[in-house]
């Protein structure tokens, strides 16, 4: 079994594989790699291990046409034609589960970092313009009591709606599946998009990048927030329309927001990088030591099994089995 991992993983994973396949080879930059660059690496080979920023597309299968089997290190697989590897009968596989919690705290270090100012109260202490305590300086919205939206109610959604208990919210959602487990123990409650953005302090999305959720979260959308609202994104950048939220968070439509994911990764829309009422993390959502490791021998796993012809523990096309 020849296999790419297309990216460096956690040395855990890349044990595991070199213990089963052939041959293991490692891209050696650490940067995302152009399609020419992964389509030159992936030919010849019997298996993929891809990082969610790998286009895995017709024109690549195409050209490497003995690739049986693909694992994803990551939850997300909208940078794999999943239609087309069923056709060729090739097995996908990817990592969910394992970073729900991971995710769900990032998602709640933003949510703080937005509803209280803390970028613009660091760079001012950092930089020392910060005069002295004051009643009027830096305030920020409380979070008790308030009402969180949960756009997309999967693994990583629920967990940001349980850990919100303590903080007694309200929880609305909105989802493609209406969630009763879900509803039954936090009390959520379902509820139509607009409604959601109307009415909830905090929103937070979590859905997957479809073609019906790509800029789900547009101008009128915003339009819709509070001017007091914050809004977070762990799921992906093209669910929001990042110019027009730039022109919400510059009007000073809304409050803040915090994003981890962006449009045009890494690069960042004109003017983003610009403004104090938005918190920017490098997509670090499932970035602990434990997740990454976990994630790493997940990966390996599935792709070790699908290239023995066995079914992986978490398939994104299981009707091939």
């Amino acid at each position: 079994m020849n296999v790419l991992v297309t990216r460096a993983i956690p040395e855990p994973g890349i044990t595991l594989l070199k213990q089963t396949c052939t041959t293991v080879d490692v891209s050696p930059h650490d940067r995302v790699l152009s399609s020419d660059e992964l389509l030159a690496m992936s030919r010849g080979r019997d298996g993929l291990l891809t990082m969610v920023t790998d286009p895995v597309n017709a024109q690549l299968l195409d050209a490497c046409p003995t690739i049986r089997a693909i694992s994803n290190f990551g939850v997300g697989t909208n940078n794999i034609d999943i239609p087309e590897c069923t056709r060729r009968r090739i097995g996908v596989a990817n990592t969910p589960g394992v970073l729900t919690d991971a995710t769900a705290e990032t998602t709640w270090a933003l949510i703080f970092a937005a509803a209280r100012g803390v970028i613009e109260g660091e760079i001012a202490v950092r930089t020392a313009q910060w005069p002295g305590w004051g009643p009027p300086q830096y305030l920020g919205m409380g979070i008790t009591g308030k009402t969180l939206g949960i756009i997309g109610a999967g693994r990583i959604g629920q967990r940001v709606a349980e850990m919100s208990r303590g903080f007694n919210m309200r929880i609305l959602y909105h989802s493609r599946t209406v969630r009763r487990d879900f509803e039954r123990s936090t009390g959520a409650r379902f509820t139509d998009l607009p409604t959601l953005l109307r009415t909830a302090d905090i929103i937070s999305i979590h859905t997957p990048l479809t073609a019906r959720t790509r800029h789900l979260i547009g101008a009128s959308q915003l339009a819709m927030l509070k001017p007091t609202a914050i809004l977070i994104n762990t799921s992906r950048g093209p669910v929001i329309d990042e110019a027009a939220l730039v022109e919400s968070l510059r009007e000073k439509r809304i409050f803040a927001a915090g994003l981890d994911v962006y449009e045009y990764e890494p690069e960042l829309t004109t003017g983003l990088r610009d403004l104090l009422n938005v918190v920017l993390l490098p997509h670090i959502g499932s970035a602990t030591v434990e997740t990454r490791t976990k994630m790493a021998l997940m990966s390996a796993e599935h792709l070790i099994s699908m290239l023995q012809g066995r079914r992986p523990a978490c398939p994104v096309n299981p009707e091939l089995w």
